[in-house]
């Protein structure tokens, strides 16, 4: 496959992964899990078991994951609709960092970080990655997390498969430029 298919087809997958299984049909279990079978099945594009394992393995963001048995796939994390992961909580660095884009700051200011329609806050464990993700929505600004404060204070931390971290909420005060 090509970047780009390899590129539209994971887009496609997190999709429905992440917000949109009744799109084609798809049994996600409680977990996230669909069987890779039914995905080949019901998709209206030919997709084989072998590219799904290539996008799996070729994601640089390391969205996905197969079972152990290799008949299932879910994303990592960035769920929209209802999923246990079975993440469990996790003790953070002193700071995290969210990247976002420079027109949110002021919502951001006065309400903190929101979850916006997902499960989770994902935070960054590095400023470089944080810059990143922020590019992808404006001209980017890195926000400081003040994670082991909101730790101390009582906020659970989640760290997904691919070293996001994840919270409920920042609140403002836990925030630094």
């Amino acid at each position: 496959m090509d970047k780009n298919e390899l590129k539209a087809r994971s887009k496609f997958l997190s999709r429905l992964l992440r917000h949109k299984p009744e799109a084609l049909g798809l049994d996600m279990d409680p977990q996230g899990w669909v069987a890779i079978a039914q995905i080949i099945e019901n998709s209206k594009q030919p997709v084989t078991r072998a590219q799904i394992q290539e996008i799996v393995q070729e994601n640089s963001k390391q969205r996905f994951a197969l079972s152990a048995d290799g008949l299932r796939i879910r994303a990592i994390q960035g769920h929209s609709v209802e999923v246990d992961l079975g993440l469990p909580a996790c003790t953070p660095p002193e700071y995290l960092y969210h990247g976002t884009a420079e027109t949110t700051l002021p919502a951001i200011r006065s309400e903190g970080l929101t979850r916006q329609g997902r499960h989770h806050v994902h935070l960054s464990p590095d400023a470089e990655t944080a810059r990143a993700v922020g590019t992808r929505h404006g001209a980017p600004v890195v926000l400081t997390v003040k994670a082991g404060q909101m730790h101390g204070d009582g906020h659970k931390f989640l760290l997904s498969e691919n070293g996001v971290w994840l919270c409920d909420t920042v609140p403002p005060e836990y925030l630094g430029s």
